[in-house]
């Protein structure tokens, strides 16, 4: 494989990672009954979504097809997510819940590309730039999951 070859599949992990986490933040506004966080949840899914875009252009740029979906076990877990709104009322600390959860997995998934020391320096430093988002968006949740909860840890 190629060093190429490597950071295609690379990035196109990391773009259905991002993919999921923009329809996460999607399903998320449209369950949220506070409009502050509805707000918040959408402009982080233009931002997510924002982000596969400049992942994929690395990928073409590199010759690859880039991946343009969320992953499967993504696609279960919204229809899991959605069932689970029709059959209770969903409240906003449930759904920061629900989100901060997934943030824990996008950052999981970017900061195991980080460490990958045969993705080349070009695609390192936009994952590293990437990278910066998420983790923005991940302490966000964080941050607004401990003040729901009231607690400071």
């Amino acid at each position: 494989m190629t060093s190429t070859d490597h950071d295609i599949k690379v990035l196109n992990t990391l773009i259905e990672t991002t993919i999921d986490s923009a329809e996460g933040y999607g399903e998320a506004a449209k369950d949220a009954g506070n409009t502050r966080y509805a707000a918040s949840f959408q402009q982080r899914a233009a931002e997510r979504r924002q982000l596969a875009h400049r992942l994929q252009q690395q990928v073409s740029s590199l010759g690859g097809k880039p991946e343009d979906d969320g992953s499967v076990l993504a696609k279960a877990h919204r229809m899991f997510v959605e069932l689970r709104a029709k059959m209770s009322s969903r409240d906003d600390t449930a759904i920061v819940d629900e989100v901060e959860r997934g943030e824990d997995h996008i950052k999981a998934k970017y900061e195991h590309a980080l460490e990958d020391n045969d993705v080349t320096a070009g695609t390192r430093s936009l994952i590293n730039e990437a990278y910066a988002t998420v983790k923005s968006g991940h302490d966000q949740m964080r941050d607004l999951k401990h003040a729901l909860h009231g607690s400071t840890h």
